[in-house]
Parts: C-alpha cells; sequence; structure tokens
C-alpha cells in the first residue's frame, strides 16, 4: 500500500511534467536517496499538488531552511490562491522540503529594501481561507515559520520538530502577528514567556501548551493529509486565533509590570525584550487589529535601532568564525578533520571535569586521568552529579557509560586525541607532554586547555610538534559556549580541523586564533583589568567602576567578576611572571613594572588574606567565606584612601563615561593590535569570543563591532587624549591598524578584512 508520501511524489511528478508546456521547471527525481524529497527547482520556490483527490499539498522550497524570502511568499500566495480556486480541494496541507517547515524570515533580505508580498496579509488570507488549513511541522518551525503555522486552522507537529519564536535574539519581535495571537491561543503568561526569550519549545511542550493540535511519531505529512481528509468541510470559525480573546488574566497590568521587571533584569540594557512585553500586553489589552498596530509601531522601532544591527551582526559572526582560515593558508573547506573513536582528559580539577563532561555528552567515549586517587574518586563522584543532573533537565538517560576513570598515563596508548587539564604551571605542563609524547600511539592528536601559556613551547615537548593545539575551554567547560582553538606556526590543517570539529560536536562555539600570550580573550582583558586598577588608583571605587559595566550591559563588573574568580589566580601568575612577590627587584617603585605604570592594589589585598568570595572578602565583603552577594566595604575604601596618600595621590573625580573609554577602548586598542598581528583573521572572531566568553553585552555586537558604531575616530581621539594624560600605559596609545582605519574614512566592520590584508602585505 502506498504512503501518502509516495503519492504525493508520484502525483506531484505528474503535474509538473504536464505543466511544462506552461511554464518552465526542471524536474528530478531523488528516489535514488531512499527519502520524500522532490528536488523541483521552480521560481516560485513553493511547489502544489493534489493528493487523495481533494487535499491541495503546498510544499515551502528554500534550501536549507525553507526561509520566508520574497520568491518563497510569492509561492505561497500563488500556491493558496491556486488551491483555494480548485473546486476538487476541499483542505489544505502547508509542509516544508527536506523534513524541515519553516526556519522564519529571510535573514539576509534583513537591512534592504523588502520585495515581494509582505508576510502579514499573507497570513491574513490563509487564515480567512473558507477552507481547512493544516501545517505539517517537521524540523522546526520558528519565527515567520510558527506565525505561518498561527494562521493556519490547524497544525499537526511530528515529535521531533521544535518551536519558536526566537525574533528578540535578533533584536527583534514577532511582527508577523506572532505577539497578537501566541497570547490569544495560549494565554498571557506562557505567550510572555516564549517571547521574551525567544526559548525554543519542544512538539510535546508545544502540544501541552496548545500551540499545535496533534503530535505525530510517523510520516508527519502523511498524518496532515489524513487530519485535513477528517476535517473538510467543518466550520472554521473557531479556528481563527485572530478572532480569539485572549484567556482571561486577574490583572494583565500587574502580570505584564512584573514580568517587564524581570525582563529589565536581565536584559543588561538590550531593549528588543521590553518592546515584546508591550507587545503582548496590547494582545490582552486591545482588540486584534489595534493589536496589530502597536505590533508594527513597536517593530518599526526596534528595526531601525543599533541594538538590532548589532545582534544581526552578531548572528552572523557567530557563523563566519566557523569557515576558519589560518596564516599558513590552511582553511575549512579544505582540511578534513580526523574521526575520533576514543578520547582522554588529563586532570580533574574543575575544567578538567566539565571537559569530561561535554565529551560525554557529546556522545563521545572518554577515558579520564588523574594520578592523585583522592581526586579521582572526587572528580568521579562530581562528574556523575552533573551528568546526572544534566540529564534530568534535558529528560535522557546520563551517559555515565562514556567514561571511565584510571589513575595510569599508560591506559591512553591508544586513544585518537587527549585533552591536558592539568595545573596551569608550565614546567608541568611539559612534563605531561613529554609523557603523552612516549605514551600514545603515533598520530594522537595532543590538545592543552591553557588559558594563554605558550603552546608552542608545549609543541616543542612533543615528538610530533605538527599535532599540537590550543584548546581553551572557558569554566565551567560544560556550560559555557566558547572555545578558543589556538594554532601554532607547525600545527597542521588537520590539527586545527580536528579541534575545530570536536568543538562544534561538543556544541562550542569554535574560533581558530593564534599563539601569544592570552591568546586573544585574556589578552585584551588584561588591558580592561589593569585600567580598572588604575582608575581606583586614581580616585575610583570598586562600586563605582562595576556599575558603570554593569549599566553598559555586562552581567557582572570588573571587580566582582575577580572576586568570583579569586584574586589569588591572578596573584599566582604575576608572581610566576616576577610582576608580584619576593622575585621584585629591591629599590623598584611599587607602581612601575619594567618601565611602565603597574598597579599593585590586588597583589596588596592577597598579601591580607582577601582572595574574594572564597574569604569572605577580596574587592567587596561578603557575609561570609563562599558568599555571593556582594556589599560594598568601608575598609576597602579606607585602604584604597590610605594607598594614595602613601603615593601622593589626589583622588579625582571619575564619572562613569570615562570609566567605559578607559576600560573599553584600552581593550579595543588591543583588539586592532590582536587584528595587526595576525592572531585573530577577522573582527567578526574577537567580538564572537567576548560575546560567548566574556559576557560583552550581545545587543552591542563585541569590542569590535562596537567601536564601529561609537565611531573609530571618536575611539581614536579618546584614546589619544588618554594616552598624553598617561604617557607611562602604552597599551593606551593608539595602534597603527587603528589609525590606518580612520586614515580610510572608518570604513564598516565588514570591509575591515581588506585594510588589514594590505597592512600585511607591506609588513
Amino acid at each position: 500500500m502506498h504512503s501518502y508520501s509516495t503519492l504525493w511524489r508520484e502525483s506531484v511528478t505528474k503535474v509538473l511534467l504536464s505543466c511544462q508546456q506552461e511554464r518552465s521547471y526542471k524536474v528530478q527525481s531523488a528516489d535514488e536517496k531512499g527519502v520524500r524529497k522532490l528536488a523541483v527547482f521552480i521560481d516560485t520556490m513553493a511547489q502544489y499538488s493534489r493528493i487523495s483527490g481533494s487535499v491541495g499539498l503546498i510544499t515551502l522550497s528554500n534550501p536549507p531552511v525553507n526561509a520566508l524570502s520574497a520568491a518563497v511568499r510569492q509561492g505561497i500566495v500563488d500556491t493558496v490562491e491556486k488551491a483555494l480556486g480548485d473546486p476538487q480541494v476541499k483542505s489544505v496541507v502547508i509542509c516544508g522540503q527536506d523534513g524541515i517547515f519553516c526556519g522564519g524570515a529571510d535573514i539576509k533580505e534583513f537591512g534592504k529594501n523588502m520585495s515581494g508580498p509582505p508576510l502579514i496579509p499573507m497570513i491574513h488570507t490563509i487564515e480567512c481561507a473558507t477552507k481547512p488549513m493544516v501545517a505539517a511541522i517537521e524540523g522546526s518551525a520558528l519565527g515567520g515559520g510558527l506565525e505561518l503555522a498561527l494562521g493556519c486552522h490547524y497544525r499537526i507537529a511530528h515529535s521531533k520538530a521544535r518551536l519558536g519564536l526566537p525574533e528578540v535574539t535578533l533584536g527583534l519581535l514577532p511582527a508577523a502577528g506572532g505577539s497578537q495571537r501566541l497570547p490569544r491561543l495560549i494565554g498571557v503568561p506562557a505567550a510572555l514567556d516564549l517571547i521574551t526569550t525567544g526559548r525554543h519549545v519542544t512538539a510535546a511542550e508545544a502540544l501541552q501548551l496548545g500551540i499545535v493540535d496533534q503530535v505525530t511519531d510517523h510520516a508527519t505529512v502523511d498524518a496532515a493529509v489524513k487530519f485535513a481528509l477528517s476535517v473538510a468541510g467543518k466550520p472554521l470559525d473557531t479556528r481563527r486565533i485572530s478572532t480569539y480573546p485572549c484567556p482571561h488574566v486577574s490583572d494583565v497590568d500587574a502580570l505584564c509590570e512584573n514580568v517587564m521587571q524581570k525582563v529589565r533584569k536581565s536584559a543588561h540594557g538590550a531593549i528588543a525584550p521590553i518592546a515584546c512585553v508591550q507587545a503582548v500586553r496590547a494582545a490582552a489589552t486591545l482588540p486584534y487589529t489595534q493589536g496589530m498596530e502597536r505590533e508594527k509601531e513597536l517593530m518599526a522601532t526596534l528595526y531601525t535601532s543599533g541594538q538590532a544591527r548589532a545582534l544581526q551582526y552578531s548572528f552572523f559572526a557567530q557563523r563566519a568564525v566557523s569557515k576558519w582560515r589560518i596564516p599558513s593558508g590552511a582553511r575549512w573547506d579544505t582540511s578534513t578533520p580526523r574521526p575520533l573513536h576514543k578520547v582522554a582528559v588529563i586532570g580533574l580539577g574543575t575544567m578538567g571535569r566539565g571537559i569530561t563532561v561535554a565529551l560525554a555528552q557529546a556522545g563521545l567515549p572518554v577515558i579520564t586521568v588523574e594520578t592523585h586517587e583522592k581526586q579521582l574518586m572526587e572528580a568521579k563522584r562530581a562528574v556523575s552529579d552533573m551528568l546526572n543532573r544534566g540529564a534530568k533537565r534535558r529528560g535522557v538517560a546520563p551517559p555515565l557509560d562514556k567514561i571511565s576513570y584510571s589513575c595510569n598515563l599508560q591506559d591512553l596508548a591508544d586513544v585518537d586525541l587527549v585533552i591536558e587539564a592539568v595545573f596551569e604551571d608550565m614546567t608541568l605542563k611539559k612534563k605531561v607532554f613529554r609523557q603523552l609524547s612516549a605514551v600514545c600511539k603515533p598520530g594522537t592528536l595532543l590538545c592543552t586547555n591553557t588559558s594563554g601559556l605558550d603552546v608552542d613551547q608545549l609543541a616543542s615537548q612533543s615528538r610530533n610538534p605538527e599535532l599540537v593545539v590550543g584548546m581553551h575551554f572557558f569554566a565551567p567547560a560544560h556550560v559555557m559556549k566558547l572555545l578558543e582553538v589556538v594554532y601554532g606556526p607547525q600545527s597542521s590543517p588537520q590539527a586545527v580541523a580536528t579541534a575545530m570539529q570536536l568543538g562544534k560536536k561538543m556544541g562550542k562555539v569554535s574560533v581558530a586564533v593564534g599563539n601569544c600570550r592570552g591568546f586573544v580573550g585574556n589578552r585584551m582583558l588584561k588591558l580592561y583589568t589593569e585600567q580598572a586598577s588604575f582608575l581606583l588608583e586614581e580616585g575610583a571605587t570598586p562600586d563605582l567602576v562595576d556599575q558603570a559595566i554593569e549599566e553598559f550591559g555586562f552581567p557582572m563588573g570588573v571587580f566582582k567578576v575577580s572576586d568570583l574568580s579569586g584574586l589569588d589566580v591572578g596573584w599566582r601568575i604575576r608572581k610566576e611572571e616576577k610582576l608580584a612577590g619576593l622575585s621584585v627587584a629591591s629599590g623598584q617603585s611599587t607602581r612601575i613594572r619594567e618601565g611602565r605604570r603597574y598597579s599593585p592594589l590586588a597583589d596588596l589585598l592577597c598579601e591580607q588574606g582577601r582572595f574574594g568570595q572564597k574569604t569572605g572578602r577580596g574587592w567587596y565583603q561578603y557575609d561570609k567565606p563562599g558568599g555571593r552577594v556582594a556589599r560594598s566595604d568601608p575598609w576597602l575604601h579606607h585602604f584604597l584612601e590610605e594607598y594614595r596618600a602613601q603615593h601622593g595621590l589626589v583622588a579625582r573625580h571619575i564619572d562613569h563615561q570615562e570609566v567605559l573609554e578607559r576600560c573599553l577602548y584600552a581593550m579595543i586598542n588591543e583588539g586592532f593590535r590582536i587584528l595587526e598581528d595576525g592572531i585573530a583573521a577577522g573582527p567578526e572572531d574577537i567580538d564572537v569570543i567576548y560575546v560567548f566568553g566574556y559576557g560583552w553585552p550581545r545587543h552591542r555586537g563585541g569590542p569590535m563591532f562596537y567601536s564601529g558604531m561609537v565611531g573609530l575616530e571618536k575611539v581614536l581621539e579618546r584614546l589619544e587624549h588618554y594616552y598624553q594624560a598617561h604617557p607611562d600605559v602604552p597599551h593606551l596609545q593608539p595602534c597603527r591598524l587603528l589609525r590606518r582605519l580612520v586614515a580610510r574614512g572608518s570604513p564598516p566592520v565588514h570591509k575591515w578584512r581588506e585594510v588589514i590584508k594590505n597592512l600585511h602585505s607591506q609588513l
């Protein structure tokens, strides 16, 4: 017996072949691939056929996600008109090609003059149709795709489908009726949750909420066609969502105000979530037509905002960094990653545990080595707990069987890749790399999780330095999305490709960067934290600096982050670098190192045993060791006054603007130096690193994008001003690339690579 899917394939082929005299179609059967696919390339990008005698089938065809481009919208308008005008058609099913319903608007059209039929009238026509319209949702129905489905009278979803309105993540709101229909369908509280967060829901949750009418484990189009046959001829008045009143809420104003307060706190200055609340409130308090007008007004404000541009830039930047290239000429599309059947992690401290969990959750067999028996047992319990908690959240079985534990490095003889995550000490890491080089089979990739040590020095300890790369994870490693993949001059393209592919498999946003002290993220961070300390010396307080940074959009200020991480971590590194402690040359000024200004404030706090949250005292005070709530500390303010007096410093007024300019512009200037040095391939790499690894507010794009929004001329002018005021801080001197960009008329960020390329060719 033929399934509807088979009949669909056969009938569409016949219809299109019979129409070749009328229009120019290219028809190619895809039966040889054994999947329900008909590659029909037509100018409307929506295919129409009639199956089961009376069901019109409209298939969106715009790979890879069937985005609602102008051509697709025109295709939907044409095919809906054809279906509604066909007397033999009694009901209509809309589906997507290749197992995806519709991924939403075509983001490539953003910022351009819109062409083709508008989305709102198209969806309105579908909703007003006199024949039942059924959405067959496979894969995903996101953004405009879900709005299209909400315009249909019924929605049938595959059990593995995901649905959502993620426009807020692009600085927008659902503006094709989504903010007005969804609250009418599922209620205001649930709609506020989905629309203000942009989160995706599973088909099961969508069914529970009432977004879909039916969920199937079988062929979705077959189920939708069967359903369409069953509802043919039935009244549709109760199926048009725009006619629904919103389900009653006892005090909608109080509800919306409560959500608004939460959104303001979590949005860190982003305006789109606030507009989303306002749009949903309109749905709850206004007739549909007036609510649509309010939706349109709010969207108009968002669409042209700098935040929307920043968020859309970030969206594309995240995809751009996966198309990596390194100075040797190797690139993502010419380098083949090595298959990984078994991987290993050495060192089961905080980072090693998180990396192990992330690998196991990605489905990879992992062997972990910790030479200290007590720490091995503690880590085994901790890793199991982390996996169990994660599995419970996702509703799956914990992959405990993927991990084996050992105290012996000899057990790594047959692994394909090792991630070293031992204590951040060069001598120790070199020893481990020598041992791995002796134990592992030829061809094993050796990766280090160092946050800034010289990867080339570690590679020199290996018999195969071309197989050594850095994999800098961010804590907690099973949660944080960023991975810096660090290549050296000897790293092979295959090694880089394998590390990048592994990061992708682990769900990371991986960025390929060159080897230097601190790589990209920590190299820039050093200048940011340095300026923050200088500001304290000059009259600021930790509270003032952190408030300015948090108002800008960072989730935590620089000094709160320092207390959370532990002041002793940086202190140990500075002592190793002979910047602090007994190794500092006698007679050397406490505020000068290597001929440059240096702030010993953090060192002095560490000498007092103030390591941050772990000791209950740091830049702030806490109720107890391990406390989380930071409170201003009068002791610290007195300490700063004494310090200034001791060094002849006169406190002056420092405002939020200076805090931002000093901290952020110094960081941005170093970002330009990183581009100059070829450590990062382009500004997108830096921006993705800072958005996903360092808490840079996504609605500001990233430090390099932000510099363009502020104006490169202004950044240059302010850096020159501060360098003149502080000539003992060489990092404030504007770098050559920044000057070159300004001289070229401050081109937009997507054109910087041309200037960088020209600069490199002159070196």
